[in-house]
């Protein structure tokens, strides 16, 4: 029983971990789809919350029953032989775009926290996540392990500094607000981009781990997890005045609510980026494995250094038009899932 525990909560941790990338780290994920909507981001939250939970579960366990091994097996499950080539090359470039955004927000934390060099802040995470990566599926079970739990923690005390001092009422999360289309499709839209980049990661490992109860529990858990920190985040920002002319909103929220704690929580930040980046790298890793022999450490620094390139744009910008594209491009993902059966064979 605790055996299977323990795996259930690595399997959490993983999900935690590869969802919570830059743009949720640093709050402007959360600005950008929910809080900006006011009370309506409220009810964005549960809804994706939900979709976490439910269809979280239903694509490993799915997985797990096709025996997929990597995202790209997995969709030709889920879209059929012809469809998931170009499916495949769709999510190999979203990957590479979002894992540009993470960097990016690494160098970002780094220049406009810690005043540094852009540049020291990219290579400090690009040496990181290469020798995490050596480790393989033990490395990224071990780091999320340790950083999700922290992470939690400090998303949950941040949302209680933030109302103890009286900056918002509870009752401004049911304030009635204008509802737009964009307000009612951006959970889902949320949810999908994130399952979407999650599969890369979610799918390998249903694929080693292999017992479904641990699998079911795993992701389940993680789902919780990721209502919860999105609850704590959006209750914190709503704190913000014009959440979105900030590149790192929750550091701004932090040093005012708890100035001692300020530079921890910035670590804190910098950890949950780096869980994203080591874990996208993972999936990108198996994926060109699968058509190409090449060492991990060679596929992780040509990775990387693509993503670099990219990633000369300014991070609050990437994020601003890249994650609300990739978003509603991946309610297809969403939906096929949601109308797929658990006992479907494999194409």
């Amino acid at each position: 029983m605790r055996a299977r525990w323990t795996g259930a909560f690595q399997i959490a941790a993983v999900y935690v971990g590869t969802v919570v990338g830059a743009g949720f780290a640093t709050g402007r994920e959360i600005a950008e789809f929910f809080t900006k909507y006011g009370s309506i981001g409220f009810l964005g939250i549960l809804i994706a919350g939900y979709i976490f939970i439910y269809t979280g579960t239903k694509m490993m366990i799915l997985s797990a029953r096709a025996q997929a091994r990597t995202y790209e097996e997995f969709n030709r499950f889920l879209f059929g032989r012809r469809l998931a080539p170009i499916v495949n090359i769709f999510f190999l470039v979203m990957l590479i775009g979002v894992t540009a955004v993470m960097i990016s927000g690494a160098g970002a934390v780094f220049e406009e926290q810690l005043g540094l060099s852009r540049l020291i802040g990219v290579t400090v995470t690009i040496i990181g996540a290469s020798v995490i990566l050596m480790l393989g599926l033990k490395g990224l079970f071990l780091v999320n392990s340790f950083v999700v739990p922290i992470m939690i923690f400090f998303s949950v005390m941040l949302c209680v500094l933030t109302l103890a001092d009286g900056s918002i009422q509870p009752s401004m999360l049911f304030l009635p607000s204008t509802v737009s289309m964009d307000a009612v499709l951006s959970p889902f839209a949320y949810a999908a981009f994130n399952l979407a980049l999650a599969q890369a990661i979610l799918i390998p490992v249903a694929y080693e781990v292999k017992d479904e109860k641990v699998i079911r529990e795993g992701a389940v858990l993680g789902g919780l997890f990721l209502t919860l920190i999105l609850l704590a985040g959006h209750i914190s920002l709503l704190a913000l005045p014009n959440v979105l002319t900030y590149e790192i909103p929750t550091a701004e929220l932090m040093k005012k609510a708890a100035s001692g704690l300020y530079w921890v929580f910035i670590l804190v930040i910098y950890c949950e980026i780096f869980t994203s980046v080591i874990g996208n790298i993972f999936g990108l890793q198996k994926q060109i494995n699968a058509y190409i022999k090449l060492p991990n450490l060679l596929v992780t620094l040509l990775i990387c250094t693509l993503s670099v390139i990219i990633g000369q744009f300014e991070y609050g910008t990437l994020l601003s038009y890249l994650y609300p594209i990739f978003g509603y491009i991946s309610l297809l993902f969403l939906f096929l899932i949601w109308l797929a059966k658990l006992n479907k064979p494999m194409h």
